[in-house]
């Protein structure tokens, strides 16, 4: 029997699967959708090389959905975690391998594009409702699946050692990551200096990872809950605007869908932002970009260990389109400062705590 079947089959309390097929194009883990003559499920096996104590993410996710069971008017729809045939959270084959299930959400879909300012403004509100649920969950409660996840300064101290041992090097990425290095500690210092509070974080936000519905076109969920971890929600926003507003023909950054999505987010999430949140907007906005094209290029003088490839030099263009449009983000920098000037002045009350 198939191999990827048996371990399906440890998911499917004890139907038969009548379909297996791969499902979405994640960079990290493999992922199935399973159809059983019940119900259909996702199957995923945990990339270990990432994710060491995969045991953690389980824990997390069981914390998320306990939390959002507790709260009235929840408007995001959190996958469940599926117990095997033998009550475990998860299944490890005879390779080590790691495998979890969890529940299907039906007639839902993904982007991979914006379709219309409606699709912004969607993704802007379900990642602010995601913050908004779990500001009141004490971020210490959850494990850290990644450690180093998001700290840039980590990152470009790895690049330095990899730099010097790579054989081939280009020119353009070392002379951007050398002209805008300084990005690197922005969030870090603040978070040290106690000016950005760690929360829960969803720590991966990108659009794919939001869940449509196919006929309301309404966000219904967030997924790929691997990352949530205690960070900073600026991780999040920056991240969720890298993804959402790269006009990936140009790699310019789009201001526009940028403005919808801040503008909806903070409708959900403005009520715990803080003056120094609103500082730390544009220096998250131009770091993310830099530090995912940062990581595509040192995995690419690696040899492509981390990310999924389809040819060698892949994770080299992926970086050079990131440094792109951090570029664009920095040629908009008055811009974006003025947008997030005007969102600020219509959120904060008087007395600078929440909205007015």
């Amino acid at each position: 029997m198939n191999p990827l079947l048996l371990i399906a089959l440890q998911f499917s309390n004890r139907q038969a699967i009548t379909g297996l097929q791969p499902l979405g194009n994640g960079l990290i883990n493999d992922t199935y959708l399973v159809t059983t003559a019940a119900a259909c499920f996702v199957l995923q096996r945990v990339n270990r090389q990432v994710f060491p104590v995969p045991e953690l993410i389980s824990a997390n996710l069981l914390a998320l959905n306990q939390h959002v069971r507790q709260k009235v008017g929840a408007k995001l729809q959190l996958p469940e975690m599926l117990r095997t045939n033998a009550g475990q959270l998860f299944y490890q084959a005879d390779n080590g391998d790691f495998w979890r299930a969890q529940s299907f959400i039906a007639d839902t879909k993904s982007l991979e594009t914006l379709g219309s300012s409606a699709d912004a403004e969607q993704a802007g509100f379900a990642l602010g409702h995601f913050h908004h649920l779990f500001s009141d969950l004490d971020p210490v409660l959850l494990h850290d699946t990644l450690p180093g996840f998001h700290i840039t300064p980590r990152y470009l101290s790895h690049y330095h050692k990899v730099l010097r041992q790579a054989s081939i090097k280009d020119p353009y990425c070392g002379d951007f990551i050398e002209q805008f290095g300084h990005f690197a500690d922005m969030l870090e210092q603040a978070k040290q200096q106690g000016l950005l509070p760690l929360r829960v974080i969803h720590g991966d936000p990108k659009l794919n990872n939001f869940l449509f519905g196919i006929t309301t076109r309404r966000a219904v969920s967030l997924i790929d809950l691997d990352t949530v971890k205690p960070g900073l929600v600026h991780y999040d926003i920056g991240d969720c605007l890298r993804s959402c507003c790269h006009v990936e023909e140009t790699d310019e950054f789009n201001l526009a869908i940028c403005a919808v999505i801040l503008k909806s987010y903070l409708a959900e999430a403005g009520s715990f932002f803080s003056p120094a949140d609103y500082d730390y907007l544009y220096p998250a906005i131009q770091l993310i970009p830099f530090e995912l094209g940062l990581r595509f290029y040192t995995d690419y003088l690696e040899g492509n260990r981390y990310f999924k490839v389809t040819g060698p030099l892949q994770n080299l263009q992926r970086a050079q389109g990131q440094f792109r449009l951090t570029a664009s983000i920095l040629a908009q920098e008055v811009e974006i400062k003025a947008l997030i000037a005007r969102l600020r002045h219509d959120n904060l009350a008087p007395d600078g705590s929440g909205n007015a």
